[in-house]
């Protein structure tokens, strides 16, 4: 699917493919309350809206907002655009569905960049700096019965996402999983990711995921 992309906003990839594939079998329908955190082109927005769902799509990029409100706008979905970090814009709102495709690749930074195209997926030196955060505040933003899908590298530690939304008080499952070769960023970093013990000497492969997570109460 063709996508209005500025520069500096992320390109739609395997793991937005992965995430989009899951959306797809949750049961979306006209008035199904969706939020996209980090939406960059918006193309999981498109894909729950594509089903009739109301689609609020946040992101700290203005240039990203832009993109995703117009790749709406050419295909007639709405997507309702808001400025702001992660679910701050919408604290005071319940969702029945939340996805996300943060920035998760390992970085020598200590912190994620502020500006620059490296934003888009720079994520501290174990990659968990955004995945953390939204495993602590998505779950208050989710409705009773509501679902959490959050797409990654197993780089990044599966089993910590999982803690971190069981200790929420989700039911957590991993929905799905893909292998796929390094991309150029991972692939220039493979020697100190090497060094850190986040892959094998070797390894030139990543498992995506995509960790689901109920609000059962």
């Amino acid at each position: 699917m063709w996508l209005l992309r500025p520069p500096g906003v992320y390109r739609a990839q395997a793991d937005t493919e992965l995430l989009v594939a899951c959306v797809r079998r949750e049961a979306l329908r006209a008035g199904t309350e969706v939020l996209d955190l980090g939406t960059g082109t918006g193309a999981v927005a498109l894909a729950a809206a594509a089903h009739g769902a109301r689609v609020t799509a946040v992101d700290v990029s203005r240039r990203a907002l832009a993109a995703a409100w117009l790749n709406g706008a050419v295909r007639r979905r709405r997507i309702r655009v808001r400025h702001g970090d992660l679910t701050g814009p919408v604290r005071h709102r319940l969702f029945d569905l939340v996805v996300s495709n943060p920035p998760y690749v390992p970085a020598t930074g200590t912190a994620p960049p502020a500006r620059g195209s490296a934003r888009a997926w720079d994520a501290g030196p174990d990659g968990r700096a955004l995945l953390d955060r939204i495993c602590r505040l998505a779950p208050a933003v989710l409705a009773p019965g509501g679902v959490l899908l959050l797409v990654h590298s197993a780089v990044c530690g599966v089993g910590a996402t999982c803690r971190a939304l069981e200790r929420a008080g989700l039911a957590v499952e991993v929905a799905a999983r893909r292998a796929e070769p390094f991309g150029p960023v991972m692939t220039g970093r493979a020697a100190w990711l090497e060094d850190r013990g986040l892959v094998a000497p070797g390894e030139r492969h990543e498992e995506l995921v995509v960790v689901r997570g109920v609000r059962t109460g």
